[in-house]
């Protein structure tokens, strides 16, 4: 351990909070047929986007505009806000990182949910936060358990993501609306919404992006392919936006990147195909589940989280199975959740393998 370390850091375990599936290849030695635990797009990103960061690549010698100007303006006039309510930067994960950063003081009281998007409990430990959390009910986050905790801890951040990581699920968007207008009046609701692009619409919240209360995260990884770009951004409040650059690296942002974004956000004509694609994926891994006795849980998502109906430790047999049968998948960490496997959709390819490979995992876990 390094003498330069703080104390706080030097008690902080040295994990990420995922496994790579290159780490993974690297282990075996052997690539995988199929990449579906990411939850990145196999759809891709628009030709348009594409063909505009080939261009960008000549010039990739320039840094990128610290200020985010025209991206953010473009965002703004997509989400019917002004510039001053965005703020651009390299990923969600990294965003949320800053949030915390600028909020927490080590104690400061923070709740979300077991077993939620693992990303944002990693930033909170790093910055000290005291973290509650609450379970899942019925494959969903349970509000009342959120706001109740947030109440009862007189929490700084209340996180949720909707629609959720890992099981798919989601509230439709007049109860966000309704725990918005319900938090304590110190909780900021920090609501991620990563696969709103692929929801329906009926789970998008109508919040002002002046709410006092509410910062909201969108990200060009999901709809719009572009992960390994890294492009997100929140929605929030002038002053709270402003703050990110109190803290922020003005030049994290790829020339690349900004620039295909902008032009994904242009063709929305694209989005609407990939929507298409991945309702048409949704249906086929619900076939190929109902076909092995599995139950496909509803999802808003561009990933289906299976229930295999029996507990953990035979979901990671199932899920060890797979993968060394070429099949890159995932599974929830924390029981109950953790009974289910989390697929990724992609193109019938994709698709192929799965159906070829799940029986033969089920089979060979159950022996």
């Amino acid at each position: 351990m390094s003498r330069f370390l703080t104390l706080h850091a030097a008690a902080l375990p040295s994990t990420v909070p995922f496994t790579g599936p290159e780490t993974l290849e690297r282990r075996t030695g052997t690539p995988f047929r199929a990449r579906l635990g990411a939850n990145e797009s196999l759809f891709g990103p628009s030709p348009k986007a594409l063909a505009a960061m080939q261009a960008a690549a000549a010039e990739v010698w320039k840094y990128a505009d610290p200020e985010n100007h025209d991206l953010k303006h473009a965002l703004a006039a997509h989400h019917g806000c002004g510039p001053d309510n965005i703020v651009v930067g390299p990923g969600v994960d990294t965003l949320l990182g800053l949030l915390c950063r600028l909020t927490l003081a080590p104690g400061t009281p923070v709740v979300t949910s077991l077993g939620a998007y693992p990303t944002f409990a990693f930033h909170v430990a790093g910055y000290g936060g005291a973290l509650a959390r609450v379970p899942y009910r019925d494959n969903h986050e349970d509000l009342h358990a959120l706001l109740a905790a947030a109440t009862g801890q007189t929490a700084r951040l209340l996180y949720l993501a909707n629609p959720d990581n890992p099981m798919g699920s989601h509230h439709p968007g007049a109860v966000i609306e309704d725990l918005a207008a319900n938090l304590p009046a110190d909780t900021l609701l920090v609501l991620d919404e990563a696969y709103a692009d692929l929801a329906p619409p009926e789970a998008i919240p109508s919040i002002p992006a002046d709410h006092p209360q509410v910062i909201r995260f969108r990200t060009f990884s999901k709809g719009y392919g572009m992960a390994g770009a890294r492009v997100g951004y929140a929605i929030a409040e002038p002053a709270l936006a402003r703050a990110f650059d109190k803290v922020r690296d003005h030049f994290g942002m790829c020339r690349i990147s900004q620039i295909g974004a902008l032009q994904a956000l242009r063709d929305q004509d694209w989005l609407a195909h990939v929507r298409l694609a991945v309702a048409a994926a949704r249906a086929r891994m619900g076939r190929i589940a109902s076909a092995n006795g599995l139950a496909p849980l509803p999802s808003a998502t561009n990933f289906v989280a299976l229930d295999l109906g029996r507990d953990g430790d035979f979901a990671r047999r199932v899920l060890a199975e797979c993968q060394a049968r070429g099949l890159f998948i995932r599974m929830p960490g924390v029981a109950p959740l953790d009974r289910c496997l989390r697929v990724s959709l992609g193109p019938d390819p994709a698709m192929d393998v799965v159906e070829e490979v799940l029986p033969q995992a089920l089979r060979a876990a159950a022996d």
